[in-house]
This record gives structure tokens, C-alpha cells and sequence, in this order.
């Protein structure tokens, strides 16, 4: 278990497929996740039972975010890491509606980019965003990430294509808003 301030995060176990079968269908969850189409039980529990029965490694590192009181909120993962160049692209996801905006997703952004940093010598960490969700650019760019590129039309939701927004932080980056943080307590 890797603890943050407000979250731990741990190993996804199978007594969360009902949870992430509930999100991963919720539409306003998925509002701005790559996720059109509905997602069955069984392949949602074939999903879940994937990356539970593989010992997990440096590849695919993927947690549950759980809050300080056991609760099972979302989860975070990194994904298509390249040991050459150590990096890697991050996504996250706060499923319980009610956490939202209460800093769950921020202190858990924070501790998996702890761990990637320090933990997995990580270089770098990337993410791409939808352009519309201020909610989630403002806890980035909290976290220290900063806007690299703007991917003009790059996704048709709704009726209407929208902009997706690369954000970015490297580990020299994080080190010294880690510092900052650490200064100002």
C-alpha cells in the first residue's frame, strides 16, 4: 500500500468489480474519459480479473485509490512506461461522485507521482485531458503539471468535436514544487 495524505492506494482486488462496473457505466463519470460504449459485467470482471491475477510490475503499475477510512473511490494507473526513456502516462479516475472536488483526486495524483518518481526513477509523467474539464486541468496544474500542447479537434463527444490538452511534469519539476510544498508547512 503506498499512503498518501487523504488516500492509500493498494493492489485492485476482485470485490471491486461491482464499484468500477457502477463508474465505468456512469455516464457522468465517463463524460470526459475515452469511454463511448457500455461496458458488460463480465467484461468488466474479466478486466478486473486481469490485473489482479498478474503479479503487477513496471509496465502497468495500477492501484485502487481508497480513502483513509477503507472506502474505494477510484483508481489510477500508469500506462505504456518506457524504461529507455522513463516515462510513462498517467490516468486517474474518481468513480464515488461524492468525493469529487474534496482533494481525494489531487492527493492521490500526488502520491502515485511520489511513487513513480521515486519509487519506479521515473523522468517523466504525461496526461492528456479533455480541454473542457476545468475540474480536472485546475487539480493538474495543483499537482504541478503544466499544459505542453493543445490537440485541436482531437475528440467528438456530444454532437462536437473539442480540443484534448497534453499536460506534463518531469521529475526536476516535481522536485522542486515538492520542495516549495515541504517549505511552506
Amino acid at each position: 500500500m503506498i499512503e498518501g495524505k487523504l488516500v492509500n492506494l493498494r493492489a485492485r482486488e476482485m470485490t471491486d468489480v461491482d464499484r468500477m462496473y457502477r463508474w465505468i457505466n456512469d455516464r457522468e463519470v465517463t463524460r470526459y474519459l475515452n469511454m463511448r460504449y457500455a461496458i458488460s459485467y463480465l467484461a468488466e470482471e474479466a478486466w478486473v480479473r486481469a490485473s489482479v491475477e498478474a503479479p503487477m510490475g513496471y509496465e502497468r503499475p495500477g492501484f485502487a485509490i481508497e480513502t483513509k477510512h477503507g472506502q474505494h473511490i477510484g483508481t489510477i494507473n500508469f500506462h505504456l512506461v518506457t524504461p529507455e526513456d522513463r516515462a510513462t502516462s498517467l490516468g486517474i479516475m474518481i468513480g464515488e461522485q461524492s468525493h469529487w472536488s474534496r482533494g481525494y483526486g489531487t492527493d492521490a495524483m500526488l502520491t502515485f507521482m511520489r511513487f513513480g518518481f521515486e519509487e519506479m526513477n521515473l523522468n517523466r509523467i504525461e496526461l492528456t485531458v479533455d480541454a473542457a474539464n476545468a475540474r480536472a486541468r485546475a487539480c493538474y496544474r495543483k499537482c504541478g503539471l503544466t499544459d505542453e500542447a493543445r490537440l485541436r479537434q482531437h475528440r467528438f463527444a456530444g454532437g462536437a468535436y473539442g480540443d484534448t490538452v497534453l499536460m506534463g511534469i518531469l521529475r526536476s519539476e516535481w522536485r522542486r514544487k515538492s520542495t516549495e510544498t515541504e517549505g511552506t508547512r
